[in-house]
């Protein structure tokens, strides 16, 4: 918990990373949340992609997708505060029903949750009878709920590999799909759904790299497409990323995703030079210090899950958990 650290030990964490100047901004929103926190025995859950700031000041638990929801499950406390994206936060009340919930932000989508409907999945099961779906987290609730398990970037091939089957639907990432195509046996049959911060990377981009940064080692997000990864020296989600970095500590990485993803990994290793190929999420960049204060003052915005699907969508869930 963040909460007994001073506001200086928290800016002595992430100084290099935000000049002194931006965090005098943030300290009267950091030092109310963190009362707030105390008050409404809340919790912070912060993604990856969230901004320092939110990262590791006023964050109890952060990572990846899979991370997020794994750890929801164990959350002691009465209030959560999805600092992410809407299916994150429709994800962490399918796993805890009796949870307030809140996000910061409604208008805090996702391209890959907007790109497919449970009426897609419908059709999807009509032309490929008996085909097991696999839906990626980056969906809601409805979808989860007509599909047979999730899948994150992290686990994506264990979960494909785990049904036991020589084909299977994975919906709504192509890139993921047709990455993870490359790294197994299994048929896998994709929708047209992208992520709109990986789709913007090139190949090109990644030999511009090279050639600008010589001996510079690229790490790739699943979510970029195939030739990405294919010039990319390591391919890997977000926590595997990190993982790597830490484990390997290049002297020079490019990480090809969400661009404050480089300034969170990039407080733990002051050693590695990172460049940075800044991409943005827009939705991502809605949640703020002072919307996740407003949630906590004020209980917005608390997100619900229809009781119809929440079943549904919660098993989906809870079976990629169980692998």
């Amino acid at each position: 918990m963040n909460s007994p650290l001073s506001i200086s030990s928290l800016y002595d964490r992430v100084s290099r990373v935000i000049p002194r100047a931006e965090w005098l901004s943030h300290e009267a929103d950091i030092e109310a949340i963190l009362d707030l926190k105390r008050r409404r025995n809340a919790v912070i859950l912060a993604h990856n992609y969230q901004t320092p700031e939110i990262f590791h000041s006023v964050a109890d638990i952060v990572g990846d997708s899979l991370a997020l929801a794994r750890k929801a499950v164990e959350v002691d406390a009465e209030v959560i505060v999805l600092a992410g994206v809407h299916f994150m936060a429709e994800t962490a009340k399918l796993l805890n029903p009796e949870k307030t919930v809140l996000i910061p932000d409604m208008g805090a989508g996702c391209s890959l949750a907007e790109s497919i409907t449970p009426e897609d999945v419908a059709l999807l099961r009509q032309a490929h009878p008996g085909v097991p779906v696999i839906t990626y987290v980056n969906t809601s609730a409805a979808v989860k709920a007509a599909s047979d398990i999730c899948c994150t970037s992290g686990n994506a091939r264990k979960v494909v590999e785990s049904l036991g089957v020589p084909k299977v639907l994975m919906i709504p990432d192509e890139y993921l799909a047709q990455n993870v195509a490359r790294e197994t046996d299994v048929e896998i049959i994709a929708w047209r759904g992208h992520c709109e911060v990986h789709e913007l990377f090139n190949a090109q981009d990644v030999r511009d790299l090279r050639e600008a940064y010589p001996g510079v080692t690229i790490l790739a997000h699943p979510e970029c497409p195939p030739e990405v990864v294919a010039e990319a020296d390591f391919a890997g989600s977000t926590a595997v990323m990190s993982d790597y970095v830490g484990q390997k500590k290049p002297a020079r990485v490019v990480l090809l995703t969400e661009c404050s993803m480089s300034d969170n990994v990039a407080v733990h290793h002051p050693d590695v030079e990172f460049v940075r190929p800044c991409n943005l999420c827009p939705h991502m960049k809605r949640i703020t210090l002072s919307n996740i204060r407003k949630a906590l003052e004020e209980n917005r915005h608390e997100v619900t899950v229809d009781p119809a699907i929440a079943g549904a969508a919660r098993g989906a869930v809870e079976r990629m958990l169980a692998i």
